[in-house]
């Protein structure tokens, strides 16, 4: 199951990845709002075990510091994108004038190709950079769907390459990558709507928008 919450000056997309028999969950890209999110998971009763990140970018990490110390568990993240978490607080300051809590220790790396799990549900790590150095996605195959940051967004768009670490070569790969997937998997990015694998095809038939 997923919960979806929008967090932020910058409207990223939080997500709750749970197993709904258990209760275990994932934490997904907190980008803010520590409160808002540890209501919904008092609310739905889940369990969070750790904190995943897609990439390093201050709006998808600035609850991350509160939600380790309020319920003890680790935050992973790919080891390229260590340099971006380290800078998150002034990167904060400097996009959104907020003062911010100081950056968050990555505990464990996202490894490539490895699986994380919760309750019955797993979760794979495909390394997709370009919009960072360290950006992943998050692709769960027995239920279609795949947590992909910021390098896909619905109708044709992704993420910007031309901030410190980006790459459009890379970030190319990385979206042949994902639209390599089942044309039924659902897309959620880190910011904007769902999509599916099957309509993005049809943006990027012959990839010249990069």
């Amino acid at each position: 199951m997923i919960e979806i919450l929008k967090v932020g000056q910058l409207a990223a997309n939080c997500y709750l990845f749970y197993d709904s028999e258990t209760k275990e969950s994932f934490i997904i890209d907190p980008g803010d709002d520590t409160e808002y999110i540890i209501n919904k998971l008092s609310d739905l009763s889940l369990n969070p075990k750790a904190i995943l990140a897609t990439h390093g970018h201050f709006d998808h990490i600035l609850a991350v510091t509160e939600l380790k110390l309020a319920y003890n568990i680790p935050f992973y993240a790919h080891r390229g994108d260590a340099a971006i978490v380290n800078r998150m607080e002034r990167t904060a300051r400097y996009f959104t004038g907020a003062a911010a809590d100081p950056a968050p220790k990555i505990d464990k790396p996202l490894v490539p190709e490895r699986t994380l799990g919760v309750g019955n549900l797993s979760l794979k790590i495909i390394y997709t950079p370009g919009h960072t150095p360290g950006s992943v996605c998050l692709y769960c195959e027995k239920e279609n769907i795949i947590f992909t940051g910021d390098t896909i967004f619905a109708d044709g768009n992704y993420g910007r390459t031309d901030l410190t670490g980006g790459d459009a070569k890379k970030l190319k790969d990385s979206i042949l990558k994902v639209l390599s997937l089942p044309d039924n998997t659902t897309i959620y990015p880190g910011h904007g709507e769902k999509t599916n694998v099957r309509k993005e095809k049809s943006f990027y038939r012959f990839l010249k928008k990069l």
